[in-house]
């Protein structure tokens, strides 16, 4: 019976660790990082789920707030970036969606539809799109081993040329 009290304790550091990483961000890039990580997991589980119907209910019911933040998602990335916001942008995504995933499998096997699917009733029944912030920070759906807070190294310095006076 010791093998709970250690499922629990690596659980938990895990779970302190992921909202560890989120710390280097500011409180509104946090959330919208949370909100992505929201979205993805309910994108895996409505793709390894067959729960399609779910997932597009989701999107209909909450539009203007996704779309709202995919816009502040591409502005971090922007920031964070610059020319290379669009590719970093979309390993971000990719990254999320295989973690969730494989984690997903790993941590549930058969039973990770019926443990997850609770979520989009969840997020359904939440009041409005306003609430989705407050629900995803409390999902810690960000797995820790997404990096978030990687700086962008600085572009090298170019040679200053000295021109010749002839």
């Amino acid at each position: 019976m010791r093998l709970l009290p250690s499922l629990v304790a690596v659980s938990l550091l895990v779970s302190q660790t992921a909202q560890a990483q989120l710390t280097c961000l500011a409180p509104q890039d946090r959330s919208v990082i949370e909100v992505a990580a929201l979205r993805s997991e309910l994108m895996v589980l409505a793709t390894g789920c067959q729960a399609d119907e779910k997932y597009n209910a989701f999107v209909r019911k909450y539009q203007p707030e996704l779309m709202g933040n995919e816009k502040a998602v591409d502005e971090m990335f922007k920031r964070k970036y610059g020319r290379r916001a669009q590719q970093e942008h979309d390993r971000f995504v990719t990254d999320l969606a295989n973690v969730e995933s494989s984690t997903g499998n790993h941590s549930y096997g058969s039973d990770f539809c019926a443990h997850n699917g609770m979520l989009f009733n969840e997020v359904m029944a939440l009041r409005d799109g306003n609430d989705l912030a407050a629900y995803a920070a409390g999902k810690d759906l960000v797995p820790a081993s997404l990096e978030v807070c990687a700086e962008v190294a600085p572009a090298p310095a170019r040679k200053q040329v000295a021109s010749k006076k002839h």
